[in-house]
């Protein structure tokens, strides 16, 4: 096997789609480093296992030697990515997405490599473009042609609105591959349109266009839906090691495969293995620790992975609090506000829905009041779900 078809087979490894393969090993042939895109809008300020699916392939093409643009949206962000939405999406403000931009700065730093990561910000030319420009842009396009994208295509059949600028969107995204001279740009499957549009771009700019390899959507850890923060279905690559190693032991055995696919380093000889090691009765289960493992060792260390398993083990065989649990002074009052202050939810209103679904307990009893109140004074351990524990102070 040549070196050509060695880097294809890497490069391919849980992509979706490579658009066109010929003119990869082309380009491939050049002996080059090729210069690789891939965007992210600064939307929501933590990034998740979904996230890293395609940061993963950028690290990969970094290894063999390619240049990572990593490129964060901070322009596109303020307009909103219509893809896969049925309604306008609302617009970030500025400070928004320049907080959230700082923090995947930071995140992203856990995959790739900073020594060969050029990090960059669109604001940077489109900031500066005039009016005169833009129109000059958009003439590149036409309405014709944005419709036939999926999700517009619908909203213009079910006579919702679309508004003129999410049109400006796949416009932008494809510009940053023109200013960039883009060899490659990597996309979920969702992103499919705004890559080519990308390619269309280039090639009216006197470019030759860029190769697009798009790779799944990573299914949350209901197995059903996207991985997303707001379904509460996430693993955040900056969440504490036993909460991202109980997550991931809780995924299904036919989920953990695909996981192990797309976000493990292990070689495909390795997990197709394990495969048959299953097949013939080994349990399921050992797989999931080493997967769980891999993934908080890369986020953390290996340490914090050895202590991960030690203190699941414990929790879910022998039922035990973990014993470093911190204590946390807590506002007396109603189970609600404890929960929410303790940091064991988000909000009051799932605090109560978890109530509900009987999935709060305080000192090892079920809490199916909602009403409940606690008084100051009190020490008790809270457990929310499985996993979630505080030793809580209430004054």
């Amino acid at each position: 096997m040549d070196s050509i078809a060695d880097a294809l087979q890497i490069i391919k490894r849980g992509c979706q789609e490579l658009l066109l393969e010929d003119e990869l090993k082309q380009r491939l042939a050049l002996g080059r480093p090729l210069r690789v895109k891939a965007g992210f809008d600064p939307t929501a300020p933590d990034l998740h296992l979904g996230h890293t699916v395609l940061l993963n392939k950028l690290r990969q093409l970094q290894d063999m030697g390619h240049e990572a643009l990593f490129l964060i949206g901070d322009f596109t962000g303020m307009i909103g990515d219509p893809t896969g939405k049925s309604a306008t999406r609302p617009p970030l403000s500025r400070d928004q997405v320049l907080e959230n931009a700082r923090t995947y700065e930071q995140q992203i730093f856990k995959i790739l490599d900073p020594e060969k990561t050029l990090v960059l910000f669109n604001s940077s030319w489109m900031g500066e473009m005039k009016a005169a420009d833009m129109v000059g842009l958009a003439a590149q396009y036409t309405v014709a042609r944005m419709l036939e994208r999926d999700d517009f295509h619908k909203r213009y059949i079910a006579g919702q609105p679309i508004a003129i600028h999410e049109f400006l969107y796949p416009l932008i995204q494809g510009y940053d591959s023109v200013v960039l001279r883009a060899d490659m740009e990597l996309g979920g499957t969702d992103q499919k349109f705004n890559l080519l549009v990308g390619r269309e771009l280039q090639k009216r700019y006197g470019q030759p266009p860029q190769v697009v390899l798009t790779m799944p959507i990573l299914e949350g850890l209901d197995g059903i839906n996207k991985m997303s923060k707001s379904l509460h279905n996430y693993v955040g690559i900056n969440e504490p090691p036993n909460e991202m190693f109980g997550k991931l032991m809780s995924i299904s055995d036919d989920l953990m495969w695909r996981y192990l696919e797309l976000l493990s380093f292990q070689p495909l000889s390795t997990i197709e293995q394990w495969k048959r090691e299953v097949a013939n009765g080994r349990n399921p289960r050992d797989i999931k620790v080493l997967f769980a493992q891999e993934i908080v060792a890369r986020f953390h260390d290996r340490a914090a992975a050895e202590k991960a398993l030690a203190d699941f083990e414990a929790r879910f065989r022998l039922h035990t609090i973990p014993e470093d649990l911190p204590e946390v002074a807590v506002p007396a009052g109603g189970i609600g506000h404890v929960l929410k202050q303790a940091g064991l939810t988000a909000s009051t209103s799932e605090a109560l829905r978890l109530i509900e679904q009987g999935g709060v307990r305080v000192n090892g009893e079920k809490v199916s009041d909602k009403g409940l109140v606690l008084p100051p004074g009190e020490k008790v351990v809270i457990q929310v779900g499985k996993r979630k524990f505080a030793r809580v102070s209430l004054v």
